[in-house]
């Protein structure tokens, strides 16, 4: 997963074995961080990872 990389819905979905609505209530209230492009929603590969390592330190 290179730090540019932009992910759809269904690829973030699939990486952190997530259902749909879950990914989008993360977007929605911010924790993961996404840009539209046209009519299209993308999340940077760096927000995914940002986020599983502030979820591991919440936990620790």
């Amino acid at each position: 997963m290179h730090d540019d990389e932009l992910l759809t819905v269904p690829d973030v979905m699939a990486r952190l074995k997530l259902g749909r609505s879950t990914v989008y209530d993360l977007i929605r209230s911010r924790r993961l961080p996404s840009i539209t492009i046209g009519r299209c929603r993308r999340i940077p590969a760096r927000a995914v990872r940002d986020y599983i390592t502030s979820e591991l330190e919440v936990a620790a």
